[in-house]
């Protein structure tokens, strides 16, 4: 199997930093032990203008039908000779694919301490793959890498040459070219694009290749034309992985959907407000009111849980009180404006040493997110179903635990006064639901009993005496017996 990865370069950007992205010395030719053979990393051209960097794999048939047993696709036996004459030391699949994963693994990450900022910047990039078995042919191959921005090139490899009546085999040659992708985004689109096309995996797809095809496909795959297929194929039609994969994407997609837009209302003045006075946004109003709460609970280490664009973690740290501020969503794109947003790469040392952004789902317990004094959910809970809240309640109440939670949603009542909001609609077009303010009370009121808080209501806007505030706020505090009884936990 063989793959070349080519950029071009210029004085001040030299091609050969390809060799720091992948890290790689485009001086030496690398060997690298793999479950199936040997995989070698080499150069055939490095220089200024242009760095050529090829991967080559060498798979040991032998080893590759002992380690499976002599079994096949769908774990039926293959013919005898079958096990031992096949396409796989030619044609990349998903060996090859691991193979990128073991060796390129920091760059598939966009890891790179030497270049960091080459790694963030898009690059000129070809990609070359001489032989790619593709179930479902050229028009298959264009329709899952034309949508991710690269120009494809493919052509059908004929069964034999010199018998063109034959027609051609399932083999094409596959070239890809982009300036708007970095080399980690190219790297995760093979990763998982070239196992889709060969249709077939060598290793059994075990539950955990869900979080791989999630965490390689984060940023592309959520909204993908051919989502369903790649899933499917990724997780070799396993149906209970794939039912899992595509429900967690399409959380990803809401999410992703929701930070792409500018809430109008979330952003509009009260009606109220006279003409001469400047207007306060929601947004800030309620950006101010989470603040003030978590300087009344005395807190320092503060998590902002579906941090989206970053606003609250930019307002948090104008405020030094707050030592340790981590940002979570479950959406790259997101964390990518919040990152820009705060100008993360420009930030000063001690700065930047109070900050953190990282991918999280909260339908998932996450066990970075222990040990903090505070944990904010401003507007999440209302993107979600109901029948997810308590896997969300679980993750942040009972597995996070922090001493302190603050949740804000729409007050639904309040929709009335928006004369810009049809009659009967949400706020925004991806809230599942929008609480009464009897209804938050009731549901805010069952997660502290259970999970051993008190909370207090706080009206985020002008409290209307008919309808209530635009925003409601619930603050939780653990109360004094559970705080103990964790510190006791702790202790032991």
């Amino acid at each position: 199997m063989f793959l070349t990865i080519s950029t071009t370069g210029t004085p001040e950007r030299p091609a050969t930093d390809l060799g720091f992205l992948l890290h790689k010395h485009p001086d030496k030719a690398q060997a690298f032990s793999t479950s199936y053979g040997k995989a070698y990393v080499l150069y055939p051209e490095a220089d200024p203008e242009r760095c050529t960097a090829a991967l080559l794999l060498e798979v040991d048939a032998v080893a590759l039908v002992r380690r499976g047993k002599g079994k096949g696709r769908g774990g039926a036996p293959d013919a005898a000779l079958a096990q031992y004459v096949n396409d796989r030391p030619y044609a990349a699949s998903s060996l090859l694919a691991v193979a990128l994963s073991a060796v390129f693994s920091s760059a598939m990450r966009g890891v790179c301490n030497a270049r960091p900022e080459r790694a963030e910047q898009p690059l000129p990039l070809r990609i070359e793959v001489p032989a790619l078995p593709a179930r479902g042919g050229p028009d298959l191959v264009r329709q899952l890498f034309a949508p991710l921005g690269w120009t494809v090139t493919v052509e059908p490899v004929a069964l034999d040459a010199e018998f063109p009546e034959w027609g051609d085999s399932r083999y094409v040659r596959l070239v890809l070219e982009s300036e708007t992708l970095t080399l980690a985004e190219a790297l995760r689109h093979l990763y998982v694009l070239l196992p889709v096309l060969d249709d077939a995996k060598h290793y059994w797809v075990s539950p955990d290749e869900v979080d791989k095809l999630l965490r390689a496909g984060a940023g592309w795959l959520p909204t993908h034309p051919e989502q369903k297929l790649i899933t499917s194929r990724y997780l070799s039609r396993r149906w209970s992985l794939t039912r899992e994969a595509m429900e967690r994407l399409e959380l990803v997609r809401l999410a992703e959907a929701d930070d792409s837009e500018v809430e109008e209302i979330d952003n509009a003045v009260e009606p109220e407000t006279e003409a001469e006075e400047k207007p306060t946004p929601l947004a800030v109003q309620r950006r101010d009111a989470i603040v003030e709460a978590l300087k009344a609970s005395g807190a320092a280490r503060v998590l902002d849980l579906g941090c989206g664009q970053g606003q609250l973690v930019h307002t948090l740290l104008k405020d030094t009180r707050f030592t340790e501020i981590v940002g979570t969503d479950v959406s790259m794109r997101a964390l990518t404006i919040a990152s820009r947003r705060l100008k993360l790469d420009r930030m000063g040392e001690r700065q930047a040493a109070r900050v953190q952004l990282f991918q999280s789902s909260l339908a998932y317990t996450d066990n970075r997110l222990k040990g903090y004094d505070a944990a904010v959910l401003s507007e999440v809970v209302e993107h979600l179903d109901l029948p997810r809240l308590p896997a969300l309640e679980y993750a942040v109440f009972g597995a996070a635990r922090p001493r302190t939670v603050v949740v804000t949603t729409p007050n639904v009542e309040y929709n009335v006064r928006w004369e810009t909001l049809p009659a009967g609609h949400v706020r925004h077009r991806d809230h599942r639901f929008e609480w009464t303010r009897a209804e938050f009370g009731e549901w805010a009121g069952k997660v502290a009993q259970r999970h051993g808080y008190d909370v207090e209501f706080v009206p985020v806007g002008p409290d209307d005496p008919e309808v209530g505030p635009p925003t409601q706020m619930a603050v939780f505090t653990m109360s004094a017996v559970q705080q103990q009884t964790t510190k006791e936990a702790k202790a032991a």
